[in-house]
């Protein structure tokens, strides 16, 4: 699941804060002391960080006198500096959070529950689309207000496309299975080519001097797979735990899991997909399209504004392929959170600005920029209308909800570690240092790690 947007990784929170993280979490003045109106609210994300700027203006003049400080920080530092200022009291009045950090803030009453102020102001928790249920704590309270929702898409190049033989339709028609990989397999196959132009369903294909791979990188470090191998895996009936919410154990020995991770590893040996490591985290998706190194590779929705207006390429956007019955697709929906910090001295200020936050008003003028989606329907809708007469087509995310291609992201606790302890495993595995048994250590780990409180 793309818990933590921008470049394919997931950032495990250490343990150990630094006098100097310490230091810089004192000094940046997050805290909204001595009755001051001003209410700091933080952000890893640079695109929402100037989107919502449009709300705070709205905010401060229907709150004369007050202010909104928007913070943001690299999505490396984000979590540090967070954790750092919950323990030297310089916390922001709130924040976006990931639901892999969920469990460990509210074990440590880090977070403000926030049904007092629902039920105070009558407000409609039912106007966001997913979500909600993932900031219910086990506690049953409700401690976020759904900030955004994501998906995976098929983001291909349109000429390398064609000039395979292929339309259009024939992308958005795609189906896979683990045992061959259904049109998919043959598709990117044939969409992929050697330095000397034969491509990888030819006789004389050099599979170890590719120009462009029919797929981009599809062995994901990460225990989640949203934007890689889980809209695959998924269409099978698999899921990641055995529960939906706070699950004990995540399925990975499920011979449906096995299959689809070999089926997947014999891409990049077969020369069809780039290895795991092979380009850097700071090439993107993006990078990888417009440069020719990949046809096509399935990307968060957060992208999709991005590709489209790649200079000079014309780049199409197509649903996620149908699974081995021919007929289902799944895709995996996470959504990140607006949380309160317990230790902010202004609580009904923060409420007032991240329940505004959570108003079709701010999030129908904030998502027009189109970097990310907004978690009310209607908002949803004006994006898409908006951004369709700036030539971005997000019919193909929109149309997920309508057919109920979704289903939520598990709520898990202690995410940052089993990143830890999964993120080496799930890469010896795709490097083709370990076997089909390392699914069933996974297991074992998850198992134990979820465990923990």
């Amino acid at each position: 699941m793309r818990r933590i947007k921008g470049v394919r990784k997931t950032v495990a929170l250490g343990a150990t804060l630094t006098l100097a993280a310490l230091l810089s979490a004192c000094s940046n003045g997050s805290s909204s002391a001595g009755g001051s109106k001003t209410v700091n609210w933080w952000t890893w994300d640079d695109k929402q960080a100037a989107a919502y700027k449009v709300c705070a203006t709205d905010f401060e003049k229907a709150n004369p006198g007050t202010k909104v400080k928007i913070t943001q920080y690299n999505v490396n530092d984000y979590f540090t500096k967070l954790t750092a200022g919950f323990v030297a009291g310089s916390a922001p009045d709130a924040f976006q959070n990931s639901v892999q950090f969920f469990q460990a803030y509210a074990s440590q009453h880090q977070l403000l529950a926030m049904d007092d102020y629902i039920k105070k102001d009558n407000f409609d928790l039912s106007r966001f689309s997913v979500g909600v249920d993932a900031w219910k704590f086990t506690d049953g309270k409700q401690y976020a207000l759904p900030l955004d929702w994501a998906a995976a898409g098929l983001y291909f190049n349109d000429d390398a496309v064609k000039k395979a033989g292929y339309t259009e339709k024939d992308v958005d028609s795609l189906n896979w299975n683990p045992d061959n990989g259904g049109t998919l397999g043959k598709m990117i196959a044939h969409l992929t080519i050697d330095t000397k132009g034969h491509r990888g369903d030819e006789k004389g294909f050099d599979k170890s001097h590719v120009k462009t791979y029919g797929y981009g990188e599809i062995a994901a470090k990460d225990f989640i797979g949203q934007t890689t191998w889980s809209p695959l895996v998924s269409t099978t009936g698999w899921r990641l735990g055995d529960k939906a919410s706070w699950p004990t154990v995540f399925n990975y020995s499920d011979p449906r899991f096995v299959k689809t991770m070999d089926w997947i590893r014999s891409l990049t040996d077969k020369g069809y997909a780039p290895k795991i490591g092979q380009f850097t985290d700071s090439v993107s998706d993006v990078d990888l399209l417009s440069s020719g190194k990949v046809a096509m590779e399935t990307g968060g929705s957060w992208e999709a504004s991005t590709f489209v207006k790649i200079p000079g390429l014309k780049v199409g956007i197509a649903p996620t392929p149908y699974g081995p019955d021919g007929k289902t697709r799944s895709v995996l929906s996470n959504s990140n959170g607006n949380n309160i910090w317990a230790g902010t001295k202004n609580p009904d200020l923060a409420w007032k600005w991240v329940s505004y936050m959570g108003s079709e008003a701010c999030q129908s003028k904030a998502s027009l920029t189109g970097t990310f989606f907004p978690s009310i329907p209607a908002s949803m809708d004006a994006s898409a209308k908006a951004l369709a007469k700036t030539g971005v087509d997000l019919s193909v995310f929109t149309d997920m909800i309508k057919d109920k291609v979704l289903y939520p992201s598990p709520v898990y606790g202690n995410g940052a570690a089993l990143q830890d302890a999964l993120q080496p495993l799930f890469q010896g595995y795709f490097a083709g240092q370990k076997s089909d048994s390392v699914f069933t250590d996974m297991q074992k780990q998850s198992k134990q790690l979820l465990a923990k409180k």
